[in-house]
Formats: C-alpha cells, structure tokens, sequence
C-alpha cells in the first residue's frame, strides 16, 4: 500500500512540473479552443480556422458600410428647385411717377427654394412634399445624373403633405418600396436628399420611433422618427432601408435652430404608395369621411364611463346630416373599432375611416351607456373644405 502511495505522488509531481513549464513556455496550448479561433482569426489565418468561425468573418465586415444601399437609391432621388412670384406691397412714394421714372413700376419679385424628390415610376413620376411644390410657377428637377428638366404638377394631397410631379425625360430609375410592416424600431436607415442646396447627401441613423402623430403637422399623421440628420433641403427626400429599399418620405424635423437635432419624420411608404397610385390615377385622394368630432379616451373618462381600458375615440360632436347622423352615432358614443379593425385613439379612428372607400359599408363597434352596440354605417366622401 505503501509503494502505491509513493507511485502515486511521485506521478502527481511530475505531472504538476510539466503543467508549469507548459504554462510558461507554451501558454496557447491551454487557452479554450474558441479563444484560440479568435486569435487565430485576428492574426489572419483565416484557412485554419473552423468554417463556421470563418464565414462569419466577411458578415460581420459588411454592416460596416451602407454604400450598396446609398448606391441602389441613389439614382432616384432627385433635387427640385421651385420658383414663384410673389408681390410686395408698394411704398406709399412710389405712386408719385417721378419715382415711378427711376424705380419702374413692377412690384412683383421672384421667391426661390428648394427641396428633394423621389422616382416612382420610370415614366418619370416623381413623389415629393406637397409644401415643397406648392404655389410655384416654375418647378426645375435635377437628376443624379447631371440632367435637368422641368417638371409639372399632377396633383396634391395636402392632408399628408405629398405630391406628385411629372418629368418627360426618357426612362427613369424608379426606387423599390420596402415592406413597410417589417421596419422596427433600432433598424438602421438612411436618409437622402439635398440639404441646404449643398448636393445630394446620405446621412445615417436608426428608426426612433413608429407611429408618431398628434404631432399638428398634417391632418392625418402616421410618422416614422428617425434621428438620421435631415435639414432644410431634405424635405421630400427618400428615407431607406439597408437594402436601399424606400420606407418613408422625409417630411419635417423638430429644430428650434433650423438645423437637425436628431428628431425627423417621415411619411411611411405604406401612406406614400397609396397617395401616389391614387394621384396618378384620379388626379387626387378620395378618402371616406364619417362627419363626427372626436377626442381621445383618457383614464379619467374610461372610468367615468366604466370603459375597462383606457382606449377608442369619444364621440364629442356630430355634424347633422353627416353619415355618422344618418346612421345613429350620437355625442356620448365611445367608438371601439371600425370595419373590424381596434381603434386606440381619435388619430387612429381619422385613419381608419379616411382609408375606407366613399359609399362602402361598414360595421362600427360603440359603446353607450353602459353596453356594446354595432351600427351599419354608409361611408360619406370627405369634403373637400376640410382639407388644409
């Protein structure tokens, strides 16, 4: 027993003297087989390492630049200039016409700005903002090629601040629209356009938000937040994913300086593409319209009106001989959802209403006093006076 003991600890000894020298002439030998991949890796032997570890090494280089994405959008975005006359009032001394001899008699003077613009279609359609093109008398499209021509209005829709501009130039390279329900908040996005006249520029951020509205920019709002940098200049720039894929229309910017602050947005392509086909098609947006004023349901006025969660749109006034009048909704109502779809808020009930089409059919769900009600409600035609 005693000889086994004594084999025992002598082949402990050895065994702990070779661990020491291997520790201090050949310390690789011991490190974890990841950490040696990872070295192995950093030193550029890339052949010896595993295939897995490998391939992930040209994936991990990619994400270090979007110029694929800027290069394939690129091309339709486009500058417009815009000009109009615009009329000062005359000084009180200029009516003498000894003034009138030196001064001449011509009031009126020309306004210039400028703003971006996107190619939706290779027949030269061009989206852009509605105040970017708004009122001007002559409106000049400079394409990323170096080309410039004039371009003309096909319509406008001032309720979501779009426009649509027609070139004839050949054919264009029209950008593809990205799959607006995939974008999440954190997706790197960039922004394109023509900030402060200076040439096209990309600029690079993260999608902030999704969703934003109440915001008082337009009448029907459904923002993207991005803190890409987006100035004067940009407005009707395209906004895109990874992929050079368009997902908005760069539209306004909160700044107390004019500059970007990190806090822009943009109309989803999902709002675009649909005020694009329907201009292009009729000139103009028809959107449904249900006559009722509405606010949104806070904690305060769920409980009074024992609603168990704090959502929908409260009714608060009715215009008589709308097609809320004519089929029942009364002030009071608390409107829940609208053709199936749940209302969270009065913004929410504008959009959903305003994407059904005039004279549809649709079943609204309310609650009053107390009880769950549905009303079938013929969809009227928003008037145009309401539009701003």
């Amino acid at each position: 027993m005693r000889k086994l003991w004594l084999i025992f600890a002598q082949t402990t000894t050895v065994g702990l003297a070779i661990w020491f020298l291997a520790t201090i002439l050949y310390p690789q030998w011991l490190q974890p087989r990841a950490i040696r991949e990872v070295i192995t890796l950093h030193e550029g032997n890339v052949a010896s390492a595993p295939q897995s570890v490998a391939a992930s090494a040209p994936a991990a280089h990619a994400v270090t630049s979007y110029s694929g994405a800027a290069h394939r959008a690129m091309p339709a975005v486009v500058n417009i200039y815009t000009s109009k006359e615009v009329r000062s009032s005359r000084h009180p001394m200029l009516n003498d016409p000894a003034f009138r001899r030196f001064f001449g008699n011509d009031d009126a003077q020309r306004a210039s700005s400028l703003g971006s613009g996107v190619i939706v279609s290779d027949k030269g359609y061009i989206i852009t903002n509605n105040h970017v093109v708004e009122s001007a008398d002559e409106i000049e499209v400079a394409l990323a090629d170096g080309r410039t021509a004039e371009a003309k209005v096909v319509g406008a829709d001032p309720d979501t601040d779009l426009a649509v501009i027609k070139v004839d130039e050949g054919i264009l390279p029209p950008i593809a629209f990205a799959d607006g329900d995939k974008l999440q908040v954190g997706d790197v996005v960039l922004a394109i356009g023509n900030p402060f006249g200076v040439g096209q520029t990309v600029t690079m951020g993260i999608v902030s938000a999704l969703g934003r509205s109440q915001l008082g920019i337009n009448t029907f709002e459904n923002f993207i937040q991005t803190d890409a940098p987006i100035n004067p200049g940009n407005s009707g720039g395209a906004l895109v994913d990874t992929d050079g894929n368009l997902v908005g229309i760069n539209a306004a910017i909160y700044s107390q300086s004019g500059g970007s602050l990190g806090i822009g947005f943009a109309i989803p392509a999902s709002t675009v593409k649909q005020v694009m086909e329907a201009i292009i098609k009729d000139g103009k947006v028809t959107r449904g319209w249900l006559g009722v004023e509405a606010q949104d349901v806070t904690p305060e006025l769920a409980a009074s009106f024992k609603l168990k969660q704090a959502h929908g749109a409260l009714i608060a006034g009715v215009v008589r001989g709308s097609p809320a009048d004519k089929s029942g909704i009364r002030p009071g109502d608390i409107l829940l959802s609208v053709a199936g779809k749940d209302i969270q808020d009065s913004s929410a009930m504008l959009n959903q209403v305003a994407a059904l089409k005039p004279d549809e059919t649709a079943p609204m769900h309310l609650f009053r006093n107390g009880k769950d009600i549905t009303l079938e409600v013929k969809i009227g035609r928003r008037p145009r006076i309401a539009q701003r």
